[in-house]
């Protein structure tokens, strides 16, 4: 046990904090975007963060053995940390996993070491992860329960102390706005608690991808809200998460998956970062808040992530036949994000 979590705390000893960056935007709109890049974790993902919280909960409660078989229930990046931290500690591993996942992200799992369990029901992930832990005697590890617990909220090198160190001598050092998708919970609970512990002035916007459950639940003020799952893969679920605390979220936008994968692309142009979908998802509510902002008059700044790369999604995202063969017209979306940094407004046009 003790040898266990010296491995997994030694990957974070080996990592260095992520990047900060600033996307472009006019100097004289008073308003400074920064991107968390989340993406050179060693698995390539803000899920690293979560999936070694996860191990070190795991660990520490006694739930993994030596001979553990670890399960999860994913839409991908998580599976691929916690596929990276099980080999680490020479366990077997296998991610449960809607058959939409991109192929890219199986290819990452097995090159870690881990199986990948495909079904075809997205909202079947979580009975059949219990399942397969009950007929191998293994650990469901459930990120969708545990994520908000697993971290700790109050520092310890988090996101949310990792972004607000970052900032400090940027020149709106408190950001008026953090925006996060909404996953599994974990990382809006985390910022949305360290904001009210630290006492600072920050905001905390989730967004969500449509058919997902998440918008509807914080809405209606119903935890029993229901959707069909998401095209954006590591964000929109079918079923508001255990993890999603409503009550340390100040707004919400539901975003369109087309307007989330334009604005994947489009900042992949801008800032020469090739991002996935959920990262798209993210600056298009990112960029909502800034309009917003301009139009109160307000200075300040906006910080979101960048949560992991767009070579995950080669063969989604940025396939163009994928997008006709989903019925997903994104050039509305791009025009306007064209003329954003132009007008500083999102506005869907009459052309458009």
């Amino acid at each position: 046990m003790n040898e266990a979590i010296r491995l997994v705390e030694a990957d974070a000893n080996r990592s260095a904090d992520t990047h900060l960056h600033v996307f472009p935007l006019p100097a004289e709109w008073g308003i400074d975007l920064y991107l968390k890049d989340e993406s050179v974790h060693p698995t390539g993902s803000l899920k690293h963060r979560l999936a070694r919280s996860l191990f070190l909960h795991a660990l520490c409660n006694g739930w993994i053995g030596p001979d553990t078989t670890i399960i999860e229930a994913s839409s991908g990046s998580t599976a691929v940390s916690e596929a990276y931290f099980a080999r680490l500690l020479g366990l077997r591993f296998v991610a449960v996993m809607p058959r939409s996942t991109s192929p890219e992200k199986i290819a990452l799992i097995e090159f870690h070491g881990g199986v990948s369990h495909l079904v075809d029901d997205p909202s079947s992930i979580y009975d059949e992860s219990r399942r397969l832990a009950e007929e191998t005697g293994g650990h469901y590890m459930d990120q969708f329960t545990y994520a908000e617990r697993a971290t700790d909220w109050r520092g310890n090198n988090n996101i949310a102390e990792s972004i607000f160190d970052q900032m400090a001598k940027e020149r709106h050092p408190v950001p008026s706005w953090v925006v996060v998708g909404a996953g599994t919970g974990g990382t809006s609970a985390t910022i949305g608690r360290y904001v009210r512990y630290r006492r600072l002035d920050t905001r905390l916007c989730v967004v969500d991808p449509e058919n997902s459950a998440f918008f509807e639940g914080w809405a209606e003020d119903d935890l029993s809200a229901r959707g069909s799952g998401s095209r954006i893969e590591g964000i929109g679920r079918p079923r508001v998460e255990p993890s999603f605390l409503p009550g340390v979220v100040d707004s919400m936008i539901r975003v369109p998956d087309a307007a989330s994968i334009a604005a994947a692309r489009w900042c992949s142009e801008v800032t020469g970062r090739f991002v996935g979908g959920s990262t798209g998802t993210a600056l298009w509510g990112a960029l909502h808040q800034i309009a917003d902002m301009r139009d109160h008059g307000e200075d300040g700044s906006v910080v979101t992530l960048l949560c992991d790369g767009g070579e995950r999604y080669a063969h989604t995202y940025y396939s163009d036949d994928w997008l006709a063969a989903q019925g997903i017209d994104i050039a509305p979306y791009t025009r306007v994000l064209e003329r954003f940094r132009e007008t500083g407004s999102l506005a869907l046009a009459a052309d458009s």
